[in-house]
């Protein structure tokens, strides 16, 4: 492309972030203007040095406010990719939208009122802004299959397992999905018995319309779920795993294309597939 995209990427020192960083360095439409990260140790070495691929000449900056700024003057449209924390990702998603920077959102944690003050933000600002739970297509393909299966099963619960360094619970996916199946209009796991835990939260945290989800927290996880539907005399199970963080970075890339044209904000990666 003539007039590449220039895209910042916040957390580029994270797991995910060196993904990105990868991912955005190699892509022919995008070029790779800052690189932010919260590690003191770091500031001011090379991003593509630090993560192993090699002098990108992007030295790692901490100072979000002065970044924005400077993608804001750039001549085409930018775009910052958000990996960081839960407790950060709100102002910053602010911060970038009243800069007339584009966001891309993989951070999971926002509650629906912060998505919702960020969506009002964004129509006033005729900014887009994309907030992707998860970015496999694989998990898109998840979601689509256990919408479909709503239509025959009354009981469904919801099983994801991440890696131990994950801050939020029950993650942004899981939270997503069953979003996607209460609001197929019906209420699932209609009890048949007066259950009571014996441990606070044995039978895991009840989203809408009566559907469970159960969250578990392991060294040596990625990021797993399970969509288990139940009826008499069978099990369906819907399960998508995660083995390499590569697997993102399609939906990262398309969603950092995607995002230009917007004018308001968009959840989800189904909704610009």
């Amino acid at each position: 492309m003539a007039n590449p995209i220039p895209v910042v990427v916040n957390g580029a020192t994270g797991k995910m972030g060196r993904e990105i960083v990868k991912a955005v360095s190699q892509a022919s439409d995008m070029t790779l203007i800052g690189a932010l990260s919260r590690n003191p140790e770091l500031i001011g070495q090379d991003i593509g040095e630090v993560i192993g691929c090699g002098a990108l000449e992007v030295p790692i900056m901490n100072e979000y406010e002065s970044t924005m700024a400077m993608l804001s003057q750039e001549r085409e449209l930018g775009v910052v990719v958000d990996v960081t924390h839960p407790d950060a990702v709100y102002g910053n998603v602010r911060s970038a939208i009243a800069y007339g920077v584009r966001p891309v959102v993989g951070t999971t944690g926002l509650t629906a009122q912060q998505i919702q003050d960020l969506a009002e933000f964004a129509d006033k600002a005729s900014t887009g802004c994309l907030i992707v739970p998860n970015f496999s297509i694989g998990m898109v393909l998840l979601q689509q299959a256990a919408v479909q299966a709503s239509q025959y099963f009354d009981h469904v619960e919801i099983i994801e397992l991440h890696h131990n360094q994950k801050a939020d619970a029950p993650s942004g996916t899981a939270v997503q999905t069953a979003q996607m199946l209460a609001e197929m209009g019906k209420t699932y796991n209609s009890p048949l018995v007066d259950e009571t835990e014996k441990i606070a939260g044995a039978r895991g945290a009840q989203a809408d319309e009566g559907i469970r989800i159960h969250s578990i927290r392991l060294p040596g996880l990625i990021a797993h779920q399970e969509v288990i539907f139940g009826a008499p005399g069978q099990i369906y199970t819907l399960r998508h795993d995660t083995s390499d963080r590569s697997c993102y970075m399609p939906g990262v890339l398309l969603s950092i294309r995607k995002v230009l044209p917007l004018k308001t904000l968009v959840y989800g990666l189904e909704k610009i597939l």
